[in-house]
């Protein structure tokens, strides 16, 4: 056969080779074969078909760079974002000054729009030079081809991060729900008390807490608190601190044996990675007596006509100290109609836009405000003026009331 027809055979192999090759990738991303399956018909075209001897392809896959194949040569001395990122197009190293290329002849560099995808290092073509290699011809074909295969690995990563977020997702939905569950369902409206609450967490699931629970025909409980940090490992302690306080109020003796024990349980459960603020209080419906203690919360606001009290005292926060240092009971009469608000710093921190909290002045104003409501209607303004104040911005934290009048 003559020398031109060799040729022009030889071209028609390499450009049914090239068809072939797209065909089959093609028909590979429609029957979603696995990234593997695709690396190796990509593998297969550039060493067995082309002839290639060192290969090394680099992916961007969210904003991280990952050596996807590496043959024939070393592969731990490229720096992508040194050595490569300023190339934009194909280039040849002909006596190239970084030593860490030294061993390629050409790069081809992969890109959408102007943000890189990758970068594909190529060398010794068959034992033949860059400058009479038929594959320098071939170049445009390979960067499609690479192009092509390095476009549905990572649309083949995207959907899988889609899924797996939209799995997260429903997960959160479900302990979300859950977690509501852990709050009180019906709150106390009669002759001797009123009570009305919100919580709205940060995220889906949060770390504040409040209950309303019924000792006796006589006496009644409440706690609002509130777990350092915020999410899932806040939520997750939370739901150990609801389950304890529940078990052990009507255990214990005191306030102080209550929190003592509260205390030697978050140790147990948190290591002292996190901590737990709380307020606790226990009331007497005849008698009219509170009795409280104060784990480092924010003190709540009792509103005595136009006059306030914040009640501070008790002790330190929860789940530091494996011996509290002190524990103080409080015990006050409360007067008819006297309000009780019950906040978490979520409250009285969140700021506005100037970056200016919220602050105990603006939670007193909006009691006095609406001090002849309902508690709910209460809850509710202290709501409404917290999201005008914070306009468009989120919410900072989670946030936690507990509003009492006492009849």
């Amino acid at each position: 056969m003559k020398p031109q027809s060799k040729n022009i055979k030889k071209r028609l192999e390499l450009g049914k080779l090239k068809l072939d090759t797209l065909l089959e990738v093609t028909k590979g991303i429609n029957n979603n074969l696995s990234k593997k399956e695709l690396t190796d018909i990509y593998k297969n075209v550039l060493i067995e078909e082309l002839k290639i001897g060192k290969l090394v392809l680099y992916s961007n896959s969210g904003k991280i760079w990952t050596q996807e194949l590496c043959i024939g040569t070393s592969c731990n001395n490229i720096d992508v974002e040194k050595d490569l990122l300023d190339l934009n197009e194909i280039t040849v190293l002909n006596n190239s000054s970084n030593s860490r290329l030294s061993d390629f002849d050409v790069i081809v560099p992969v890109f959408h729009k102007s943000e890189p995808l990758a970068y594909l290092l190529l060398g010794d073509f068959d034992g033949e030079k860059i400058e009479v290699s038929p594959i320098i011809k071939h170049l445009t074909f390979i960067q499609t081809l690479t192009n092509i295969i390095i476009v549905a690995v990572e649309n083949k990563r995207l959907y899988k991060e889609n899924l797996d977020q939209i799995a997260i997702k429903k997960e959160m939905e479900l302990a979300s729900e859950m977690q509501t569950m852990l709050f009180p369902k019906n709150l106390p409206n009669n002759e001797e008390i009123e009570v009305d609450a919100n919580y709205s967490p940060h995220h889906l699931v949060g770390g504040d807490y409040y209950d309303f629970i019924e000792l006796n025909r006589d006496e009644v409980a409440f706690c609002i608190a509130d777990v350092s940090g915020k999410g899932v490992p806040a939520a997750l302690l939370m739901s150990n601190f609801q389950a304890s306080l529940r078990s052990l109020i009507k255990r214990t003796s005191s306030l102080s044996e209550l929190v003592i024990e509260l205390n030697k349980n978050i140790l147990a459960n948190a290591n002292r990675e996190k901590f737990i603020t709380a307020f606790i209080g226990k009331y007497n419906l005849k008698t009219r007596n509170l009795q409280f203690i104060n784990a480092g919360h924010n003190p709540p606001l009792l509103l005595v006509g136009h006059q306030f009290h914040s009640l501070f005292d008790g002790c330190t926060v929860l789940g530091v100290f494996e011996n509290l240092p002190s524990v103080t009971e409080k015990n006050m009469t409360i007067p008819s109609g006297a309000i009780l608000a019950c906040y978490t710093d979520g409250v009285v921190e969140q700021t506005n836009p100037k970056n200016e909290e919220f602050g105990i002045e603006n939670l007193e104003l909006s009691l006095l405000q609406n001090k002849e409501n309902s508690t709910a209607q209460i809850v509710q303004s202290i709501i409404k003026k917290l999201d005008d104040y914070k306009k468009e911005a989120e919410f900072d934290d989670d946030i936690a009331l507990l509003c009492l009048r006492i009849k």
